[in-house]
């Protein structure tokens, strides 16, 4: 009889067990695609077995086990903050490259042409009014073209700062909602799978718009540092970063109405925009502070759009006004034709214009020699297509070189970044792939558990029944 009660009781348990491995498969099953959660094993111990003792032995089941491996989570993190990194930086490089054409179809090659076939022209014909006029017309051309490329790059300087406002405010969002989970383990859940996959779930969103280096401690929170120096969350405490714009004083800057450069500040204060270089935010950072200045000029540099502009109407006024109108007597000399902000370099291409009173018939050229030359001014211009003189030149470059290399500098940045994107692209996948390897629910081995333990649990539960029935009847036998 204490047999047949020993076997009930081991049956018992074995059915409690396979109960529990049977539940945990199928919560496996149900949470395959929920982000941020890894799979859970219960692990199966045999039972002290000892029939002289009155140990019955059987089968038990041990603590939950979660298969989440940290070391694969901080590679999908990595590879996530690297991608976002050169996917920001080709969405925002493509709307750069979009206001450089090189084509010549369009933009500043194709006005910078004209204008030098204008000069071509009127040197042919230095009287001809309509020459004159054509002039004046693609000069024009030139100066709303570097009008628009100027303040198309700077609506990008200006997009480019919004959108750093923009990820910051969601990196504050996100490390909320980490802190509110920290909350949460520190009431005592930290053994919470549904807790643990909000929080890996956030952590893996952070890392697009951030680089963050995470930590997690044994009460179940997670420690949060911005480029492992910076405190972004610490227990329940929330230390928030911000943006701003401002002028750097040091060195003094040699532009004091330039653009202003994007900073970073921690929550005390500090600056760390320099140490703020990967994610989203980085790429931000290095666009609007360093790729597009070198087009538009900052506090301590004029720009290289800005530089073209400035030479080209400088050289070409020099050149009419050393010119004259008529030969007289007395002689007229030559006016300028082009005007610009001389009191920012860093708005000589926004600003670039002709001026308004200059009149066709004001364009000198005549130069005065000895001899003059009846068309030695447009002969004179026409050579700034192709310069031999370094004063016909910009920074040693025609004026055509000098634009190709200005605007080859951003195709070539936006090929290495989409080259590098289709790499981290790869690496992001290798390290997903990993990662499911190690933590990943894999239907087919559920579906195995299910019908192993399920058989294994029908098999207790009729031989409990047998077990029942015996033991009855023993019960029935005894009985008076």
């Amino acid at each position: 009889m204490s047999n047949l009660l020993a076997s009930l009781v081991s049956s018992a348990s074995a059915l409690e067990a396979y109960g529990q491995v049977l539940e945990n498969a199928q919560n496996n099953v149900s949470n395959a695609s929920t982000p941020g959660y890894a799979k859970q094993n219960v692990n199966l111990y045999a039972l002290p077995f000892d029939p002289e003792g009155g140990v019955t032995g059987g089968v038990g089941a041990g603590k939950l086990v979660s298969a989440r491996n940290e070391f694969a989570e901080q590679a999908v993190r990595r590879q996530t903050s690297g991608l976002g990194y050169q996917q920001q930086l080709v969405g925002s490089l493509t709307a750069v490259q979009s206001q450089f054409d090189i084509s010549g179809k369009q933009g500043i090659p194709r006005a910078l042409n004209n204008l030098f076939q204008s000069f071509s022209a009127w040197g042919a014909s230095p009287g001809n009014e309509s020459a004159r006029l054509t002039v004046v017309q693609r000069a024009t051309d030139l100066a709303q073209a570097f009008q628009q490329a100027g303040n198309s790059v700077a609506t990008e300087a200006r997009d480019a700062a919004q959108q750093i406002s923009q990820t910051v405010d969601q990196v504050n969002q996100v490390v909320g909602q980490l802190q509110g989970y920290n909350h949460i383990a520190m009431q005592g859940n930290k053994n919470d799978s549904g807790l643990a996959a909000n929080m890996h779930a956030a952590l893996e969103q952070l890392a697009t718009l951030v680089d963050v280096t995470s930590t997690f401690q044994s009460d179940g929170t997670v420690s949060l540092m911005l480029n492992g120096e910076t405190p972004l969350l610490l227990g329940d405490q929330q230390y928030k970063i911000s943006s701003s714009l401002y002028q750097p004083q040091d060195p003094p800057p040699t532009n004091v109405d330039g653009p202003a450069d994007v900073r970073i500040q921690a929550s005390d204060g500090r600056e760390i925009t320099a140490k703020t270089s990967g994610a989203q935010l980085g790429a931000l950072l290095h666009l609007r502070n360093q790729i597009l200045p070198s087009f538009i000029g900052d506090g301590y540099q004029q720009g290289d759009l800005n530089v073209m502009a400035k030479q080209l109407a400088d050289r070409v006024n020099q050149l009419l006004t050393s010119g004259n109108i008529t030969d007289g007597p007395p002689a007229v000399p030559g006016v300028p034709l082009f005007t610009y902000d001389t009191t920012n370099p860093t708005n000589t291409a926004a600003s670039l214009a002709v001026d308004p009173s200059v009149t066709r018939d004001q364009l000198a050229a005549i130069t005065p020699g000895p001899p003059g030359v009846s068309n030695g001014v447009p002969l004179a211009l026409s050579a700034l297509a192709s310069p031999v003189q370094d004063a016909d030149k910009v920074n040693g470059l025609s004026y055509n070189q000098f634009y190709g290399q200005l605007a080859g500098r951003v195709g070539t940045a936006l090929n290495d970044a989409t080259n590098y994107q289709n790499v981290q692209e790869s690496l992001l996948s290798q390290a997903k792939d990993l990662r499911q390897h190690y933590q990943g629910v894999s239907l087919d081995e559920e579906a195995t558990i299910l019908m192993q333990f399920q058989r294994a649990y029908q098999a207790t539960s009729k031989f409990l029944t047998v077990l029942d029935q015996l033991t009855q009847l023993a019960i029935d036998i005894l009985r008076p």
